[in-house]
């Protein structure tokens, strides 16, 4: 996706001649919030805009058209290594979720590889995954993309206290149904723009 309003915050950051720090200082916010910022990770809330503008010495209205130039759809990941239930599960992703470029993958290694050149918004994770597990998949993920959200499949119930204890934002048992998702996609810890039911 491209990352216009970071490329444009970093560009007028610098032609003020100011560092992350100074910038976040000005603001009142974290160093780490400029950088997410300017990596396209996040995005400042409404009121924080206008006092980016001031700073920047730029009209809101540049900053504004440089987050509405973001027109590709956000992209989806589901991982599970059966190949039945990857197939079902895309399918309702595919129907629930029209706006998103939904993926599947049967391994945890071609997932990572796709999200370390993709930015996924969103991943449906199978909990067993053959010799490797959904749990460690999470983490990694989280690793590559800290803002991504992460929601687990599975057909145990059993194994929802150990799912809420990493960076997931849900838990759906297997098969997983259109209603469900739409609840999911409603709760999501980072919301994501285009991600609609």
């Amino acid at each position: 996706m491209a990352n216009q309003l970071g490329d444009l915050l970093h560009h007028l950051r610098e032609e003020c001649g100011l560092t992350q720090h100074q910038l976040a200082d000005r603001l009142s916010v974290t160093r780490s919030a400029i950088a997410n910022w300017e990596a396209g990770n996040r995005m400042p809330d409404a009121a924080t805009f206008a006092r980016i503008a001031r700073e920047l010495d730029v009209d809101v209205e540049v900053l504004l058209e440089a987050v509405d130039d973001v027109h590709e759809p956000p992209h989806v990941i589901l991982v599970d290594d059966s190949p039945l239930a990857l197939e079902g599960a895309l399918a309702v992703l595919e129907e629930t979720l029209p706006g998103a470029i939904v993926s599947g993958f049967s391994g945890p290694s071609e997932a990572t590889q796709f999200c370390e050149e993709t930015p996924v918004a969103l991943a449906f994770i199978d909990i067993e995954l053959g010799r490797s597990n959904g749990f460690d998949l999470c983490r990694r993920l989280v690793e590559i993309k800290p803002n991504i959200n992460v929601a687990y499949l599975t057909a145990y119930r059993d194994y929802s206290l150990e799912a809420w204890a990493t960076d997931a934002c849900g838990f759906l048992i297997k098969p997983i149904e259109a209603e469900e998702v739409r609840k999911l996609i409603a709760r999501l810890r980072h919301p994501v723009q285009g991600l609609t039911c």
